[in-house]
């Protein structure tokens, strides 16, 4: 076999298991909180846009920011309202538009994750300085990737 063809030589399989590994070493806090990984994607973007409201806070918007379509996300948003966490909201002007926010229940969830976060980081012992330079390494692959797919 070439050594090129390796699995430990190949760059997709090793994001694929730290991805992985990530979401499962998140998922007892995200547990504690009821939440799903995906579900707190969700949240961390509509945490975002309460501090920073986008001109269109819609699923769409929501879709292109989490590289989701809006199939995978409406199951997601339909829980994340029975839980109480985020209102839709049909937009008045466009009926196929549908506004996001946040409940006050959701606003509140923020403060408990954040909790949860500093304590899973510190307890992990990851080296924040680390961290740092990879998920910038890891944004600029997924930009120059983005760009060969458009």
């Amino acid at each position: 076999m070439t050594v090129s063809l390796a699995l430990d030589n190949q760059l997709c399989f090793k994001l694929y298991a730290a991805s992985r590994a990530v979401t499962r070493a998140y998922k007892p806090m995200l547990d504690q909180l009821g939440l799903t990984y995906p579900q707190y994607v969700v949240m961390l973007v509509l945490w975002e846009w309460h501090d920073a409201t986008p001109a269109h806070p819609t699923v769409k918007a929501l879709g292109e920011r989490l590289m989701l379509d809006s199939g995978t996300l409406t199951p997601l948003l339909k829980r994340l309202e029975q839980l109480a966490w985020v209102r839709r909201q049909r937009s008045a002007r466009d009926e196929r538009e549908v506004h996001l926010g946040l409940t006050e229940a959701g606003l509140q969830l923020r403060d408990q994750t954040l909790a949860l976060k500093t304590r899973l980081l510190c307890d992990s012992g990851v080296d924040l300085n680390q961290a740092d330079v990879l998920r910038d390494g890891l944004d600029q692959l997924l930009g120059q990737i983005r760009d060969l797919s458009s």
